[in-house]
């Protein structure tokens, strides 16, 4: 069995030739994105359109970094902001409307825990997952295997180390769940702090309009 199968089946493998020529690609228009005038956002949609798999609306503030770039799958209404890392060894699946903040790092690349082993250059890539509607604060690090629910906060500076529950907010190191996101936390947007009355009419209307329910999903209680 080959390395590529092997690392696309989640097993141990080494990087060889064949792997290195594919993370050339990915350097290549990582460099290309990293160096472009930041104000030219048409440029920076067009390269990342070639260097990952993404819907509608999707956004990223440069610098960025991945592996492969093809193993990165994304819906629509992303934005991620500066300095974003993606070790996309194994396959990494982002939902709709996730919005990342500076900093964000998921590893899916790792590892084995024995030295004698790890010095043999064997390593594996497991999946990350995180679904719809997902807000990761900055600093935040997702390890190899986690899967995020939709609708979920995770505060910033978190290590996130095992699955997460959707509509929580969660955080720390290791990240756990702090608390539900209910139908109340639609009226603050930070702490005690409510939206004023001219734009609580917009967003509803926004809200009314509207027939994705992805995007603006209400909780079942």
């Amino acid at each position: 069995m080959d390395n590529k199968t092997r690392r696309d089946n989640g097993m141990l493998y080494q990087t060889d030739d064949e792997l290195m020529r594919q993370q050339a690609i990915a350097r290549k228009l990582t460099q290309k994105l990293n160096t472009i005038d930041r104000s030219d956002f048409k440029g920076i949609a067009e390269i990342v359109k070639q260097l990952i798999k993404c819907g509608e609306n999707t956004f990223v503030n440069p610098p960025f970094y991945c592996d492969y770039g093809f193993n990165i799958e994304i819906g629509n209404n992303f934005f991620c902001n500066y300095n974003c890392t993606i070790l996309d060894v194994g396959k990494v699946k982002i939902g709709s409307n996730c919005l990342f903040a500076p900093n964000v790092s998921i590893y899916t690349a790792g590892h084995p825990v024995h030295p004698a082993i790890r010095n043999t250059l064997y390593e594996y890539g497991i999946p990350v997952t995180i679904g719809d509607n997902v807000w990761i604060g900055g600093n935040t690090v997702i390890c190899p295997g986690v899967t995020i629910g939709s609708n979920v906060v995770i505060g910033a500076g978190s290590v996130v180390t095992k699955d997460i529950p959707e509509w929580t907010v969660a955080a720390g190191n290791p990240c756990k769940v702090l608390r539900e996101i209910t139908e109340e936390d639609r009226n603050f947007f930070f702490k005690d702090k409510q939206p004023d009355t001219e734009v609580i009419g917009i967003i509803n209307n926004i809200i009314n309009e509207s027939s994705d329910e992805k995007r603006f999903p209400t909780k079942n209680t």
